[in-house]
C-alpha cells in the first residue's frame, strides 16, 4: 500500500469557513479604524497565515500593528467566527467510506489546533477521524508521523512541515 492514512485540510476541504473567516477580517479591520473590504473581496485571505493578509490589508509590516489585528480577530473568531461555518456535502460518508477501506483519516490545517479542534467537535466529525494536526497560535506546525495522502489546497505549508520533520523518506501526494 502506498500510504496508510488520508490528510484532510479543514477549510476549504471539509468545511467552508468564508464567512466567519471574512467576518472576522472585516471586525479587525473595522476595531482598528480601517474600512473593511466586501466579504466577497477578502475570498484569498482563507488559507495564507493570517500575518500575511493582515500585512496586505493594513499595508505594513509592522509587527504590532499586524500582531493587534490578529487579536482581534481571534477574539472574535474563539467565540463567534470558528462556528460561522458550514461543512459540505457528504463529508462524513466519506470519511466513513476511507475508513472502512481500512485507511486512518486526520485532519491537518494550518489552523490553530485549539480552533481545528473545536469545529471538528461542533460538526460531531471526532470519532471519524485518528488525529487533528494544526498550528500553535504561534503559527509553528505540528506534524503527524505517517504515510500519509494529502486531500485540499492548502497544504503546501504542512507538507513542508512534515518534510522538515519526517525526512525524504517519506513521499507525500497531494491531491486538489
Amino acid at each position: 500500500m502506498l500510504f496508510t492514512a488520508v490528510l484532510f485540510d479543514l477549510d476549504g476541504t471539509l468545511t467552508d469557513p468564508k464567512l466567519g473567516i471574512t467576518r472576522c477580517i472585516q471586525y479587525a479591520l473595522s476595531e482598528l479604524g480601517y474600512k473593511p473590504p466586501e466579504a466577497d473581496e477578502l475570498h484569498w485571505c482563507i488559507g495564507p497565515p493570517l500575518k500575511d493578509s493582515f500585512s496586505q490589508l493594513l499595508k505594513t509590516l509592522d509587527g504590532t500593528v499586524i500582531e493587534q489585528a490578529i487579536l482581534l480577530y481571534r477574539r472574535r473568531f474563539a467565540t463567534i467566527g470558528l462556528f460561522e461555518n458550514s461543512l459540505y456535502p457528504q463529508i462524513p460518508e466519506i470519511i466513513k467510506t476511507i475508513r472502512f477501506a481500512g485507511y486512518k483519516t486526520f485532519v491537518a490545517t494550518s489552523k490553530p489546533y485549539i480552533y481545528a479542534m473545536r469545529i471538528i467537535e461542533y460538526f460531531g466529525l471526532s470519532l471519524l477521524f485518528d488525529g487533528v494536526s494544526g498550528s500553535e497560535l504561534n503559527d509553528i506546525f505540528g506534524f503527524l508521523p505517517i504515510r500519509s495522502v494529502l486531500i485540499g489546497s492548502a497544504l503546501v505549508c504542512c507538507v513542508w512541515g512534515f518534510y522538515l520533520a519526517l525526512g525524504p523518506q517519506y513521499k507525500f501526494v497531494i491531491r486538489n
